[in-house]
């Protein structure tokens, strides 16, 4: 199939169906938010750049968790119980998105997360619509994640730990939360034996696609997050108003 070449003056997407075998889609376009907010609403995400050209992806399976299928291994239950770590959200989040571009990866040279990444994704965070998840150990950040959240549904992106268990025990909190907080989906994208091993699991694209069309009428939580005993997930700010 053909990939697709996207005009820097236009917000269209082709459809998902049309991506390669390996889930490219397209190149081009930009990273502005709105473009950034399209492309997830319509199951697709940008993965890397090079020569100043975004890659636009669609992959079939789509691996996804759903919040009641996380997995807890039982050497997780102990550093819950030790508290061993303290959980933020959206208080650090160009510190969480630097660190993940900085984190090495294994098989990978140099990071997809490049600095037009960190700021698109910066001004998504700064609109409400880009969380950051902070994992501390004596005021120190050593771990985190961060992603989108539209509707009821969260589009996971990168994650990093600086210690043994701090990002899998951030994650853990986090879907926790959501899952508390009415949310029905985590996106995870592509596979990893990180992310299958806490429970996400490959479904056919065409069926995230229906779950993606089920999601537009869901409200969605816009402004910075905090998180709640009661709700899981709360606004940080209370005069602020999810759309």
């Amino acid at each position: 199939m053909p990939v697709f070449w996207l005009s820097d003056h236009e917000l269209t997407f082709p459809h998902p169906s049309l991506a390669e075998p390996g889930g490219l889609l397209a190149v081009g376009g930009d990273l502005s938010p709105e473009r950034l907010v399209l492309a997830y609403r319509n199951g697709i995400f940008p993965w890397f750049e090079e020569d100043g050209h975004y890659f636009w992806y669609a992959p079939d399976p789509r691996w996804v968790l759903f919040p009641e299928e996380l997995r807890i291994q039982k050497s997780m239950r102990t550093i819950f119980n030790n508290r061993k770590f303290r959980y933020s959200l959206d208080t650090a989040f160009e510190a969480v998105i630097r660190a993940c571009a900085e984190t090495p990866r294994e098989g990978q040279e140099g990071s997809w997360i490049s600095p037009s990444f960190v700021e698109g994704y910066t001004m998504l965070h700064n609109q409400g619509i880009a969380h950051s998840v902070e994992v501390w150990q004596e005021d120190q950040l050593v771990a985190g994640l961060y992603g989108l959240s539209l509707g009821k549904i969260f589009y996971g992106e990168s994650m990093f730990t600086r210690v043994a268990n701090g990002s899998k025990a951030g994650f853990i909190t986090f879907v926790k939360a959501l899952q508390q907080a009415g949310f029905r989906l985590i996106d995870c994208q592509q596979q990893t034996a990180h992310l299958e091993s806490l429970g996400a699991r490959g479904i056919p694209r065409e069926l995230f696609m229906e779950y993606l069309a089920n999601n537009t009428l869901e409200r969605s939580l816009i402004g910075a997050w905090a998180f709640d005993e009661q709700k899981g997930i709360r606004l940080a700010n209370p005069a602020s108003n999810g759309i």
